[in-house]
């Protein structure tokens, strides 16, 4: 059985939760085993929320330290303080457009350069997807389809253990149905920007 291991890291109100569950659901309808977690974090607006998407198996929904396969930032900040899930080989996926999370704002910290944050990911693994998920969603016509623009990078940079169809389908039950164009046009670009890597 294949296994895939993905953690999502990101702010509240940009769809990280929903793309585990999207990825969660997608698994179960090709019969795979899937273990889906949310570790921790506050969903709502601002929060800081993790989660994990386990394929294959897997006992428990925590991925071991340097193990994940696929880490998906979306958002700088959020994607290299999940870098500890990273190894050599992990696929790190990363939305460069900031939103300040409410630890940085807290601690009354000044936000890192997008630069310097990947040039820290850089130093875990050289695979690395970097984009602007939310301009990206703009120009396909909805600003709120940054997690579908996100699943399609990861459909199209990896070989996925079940149909990007599949992915798309789920994706489009879980949209209202007047922004299905808008988010089949942020699958599509995600999807391009993943297969160039």
């Amino acid at each position: 059985m294949p296994k895939l291991d993905i953690c999502i890291s990101g702010v509240g109100g940009q769809g990280s939760l929903t793309a585990s569950r999207i990825l969660g659901e997608a698994a179960t309808r090709a019969g795979l085993e899937v273990v889906v977690g949310e570790i921790h974090g506050m969903a709502q607006r601002g929060g800081v929320v993790e989660s994990t998407v386990r394929i294959g198996g897997a006992r428990g929904p925590i991925i071991s330290d340097g193990r994940a396969d696929v880490l998906l930032g979306f958002e700088p900040v959020e994607a290299v303080r999940a870098l500890a899930k990273a190894g050599p080989q992990t696929l790190v996926i990363v939305n460069t457009r900031c939103i300040i999370p409410f630890t940085v704002s807290l601690e009354g910290s000044e936000y890192p350069q997008v630069e310097d944050l990947l040039a820290e990911v850089r130093k875990v693994t050289p695979r690395l997807v970097a984009l602007d998920a939310a301009e990206v969603a703009q120009k396909a016509g909805s600003g709120q389809a940054v997690n579908t623009v996100m699943l399609g990078v990861l459909a199209g940079a990896i070989a996925l253990p079940f149909p990007r169809e599949t992915l798309l389908q789920v994706i489009e039950e879980s949209v209202p149905k007047k922004a299905l164009p808008q988010n089949r046009q942020a699958f599509a670009a995600g999807l391009e920007i993943g297969e160039k890597g």
